[in-house]
């Protein structure tokens, strides 16, 4: 398995103008342009626009992430302190239960 850039830029030469186009691969075969701009007079402008706008993607994603794993680590650890609770009290159900038992014993005699 090849380990390739999830994004990545292409600079395109049409009819006299150059376009940039920053690219996301999507599947192992399949890539979609994710942003793209035309008409630069030279290929230099258009990949100056291209490393720009593909730095400004990869920062959003890094911040996106960050953000998604702090809500991931606040979620995981509300769920385990939940699970500490419940089982604390199941702990406190079952010794009350056991005490409980002492106080209605009945004596067959």
């Amino acid at each position: 398995m090849t380990q390739q850039k999830k994004y990545g830029l292409r600079v395109i030469e049409a009819e006299g103008s150059w376009t940039a186009e920053v690219t996301r691969r999507m599947t192992a075969r399949k890539t979609v342009v994710t942003k793209s701009k035309t008409g630069f007079a030279t290929e230099a402008e258009a990949t100056a626009w291209g490393d720009e706008t593909l730095k400004g993607i990869v920062e959003n994603l890094m911040v996106r992430n960050e953000r998604r794993a702090k809500q991931r680590a606040e979620r995981d650890q509300a769920l385990a302190d939940k699970e500490a609770a419940a089982e604390k009290w199941r702990a406190e159900r079952d010794t009350a239960g056991e005490s409980d038992d002492d106080l209605f014993d009945e004596d067959d005699e």
